[in-house]
Formats: C-alpha cells, sequence, structure tokens
C-alpha cells in the first residue's frame, strides 16, 4: 500500500496493495453471507481517501455510506437499491458516485469487481 508520502503515482497493477477478506456481517445480509475482498492501494496521510479494488461474492447486504466513494465496475452484475425502492443494474463499464447518506443494499447478482475511491468527509 502506498501513501501520499510517496508523491509518485500508484498503479494498480504493480502488487503492492494490502489485501483483506471478510465476510459481510451476518447482522447487515438480506440473502447469503458473500465473502468480500479489497485490494487497498492508495491511503492518504489523513486517512480520509483511499482508493483500490473491491470484489464480493453473490449475496445482499444493507449499506449506508458516510463517505463519498467513485466506483468503475470491472467485471460481474451488481444492483444498487435505494430507500426509494429504486434499483440501479450495475455492469463492467459503469462509473458512478455513491454519496455520502446514500441508504438502501448493493446486490451481487455474479462474482463482482469494482476500483474504488473514497473520500471520509
Amino acid at each position: 500500500m502506498t501513501h501520499e508520502s510517496s508523491a509518485k503515482p500508484v498503479f494498480f497493477n504493480d502488487n503492492t496493495a494490502e489485501f483483506s477478506e471478510y465476510e459481510t456481517p451476518a447482522e447487515k445480509c438480506v440473502s447469503g453471507q458473500p465473502l468480500q475482498r479489497t485490494w487497498n492501494h492508495f491511503t492518504s496521510k489523513d486517512d480520509k481517501f483511499f482508493a483500490g479494488v473491491w470484489e464480493a461474492e453473490p449475496g445482499r447486504w444493507t449499506i449506508s455510506y458516510s463517505e463519498n466513494e467513485l466506483c468503475q465496475i470491472l467485471s460481474g452484475r451488481s444492483v444498487l437499491h435505494d430507500r426509494q425502492g429504486n434499483a440501479y443494474p450495475l455492469k463492467a463499464g459503469d462509473n458512478f458516485v455513491i454519496p455520502a447518506g446514500f441508504e438502501g443494499e448493493w446486490e451481487v447478482q455474479t462474482t463482482t469487481r469494482k476500483i474504488y475511491a473514497i473520500y471520509q468527509a
């Protein structure tokens, strides 16, 4: 993992990521209890900005965002559900932002991988 003090570009294909794998907490699960994986490639010095790759197996869980997240879906299919009943299908090539304050559910239909850039205000 790289911190901003290195003052060099960070490339996601250089195998320096901090890897973690975890089960989605049972209390958040709507269906299944999918494994999630992250390869965090960058953390800012103030621990407010993160960038890397995330992957999750099929399942559905509740989400509540306190951060702003830019996402680019690399592979798989998912659906983002908001509290108003809207469903947003996601597939490879989709780019979007989930703003702080968003609440709903993330449904992974086929194992999904995305690039993320997160700013925690």
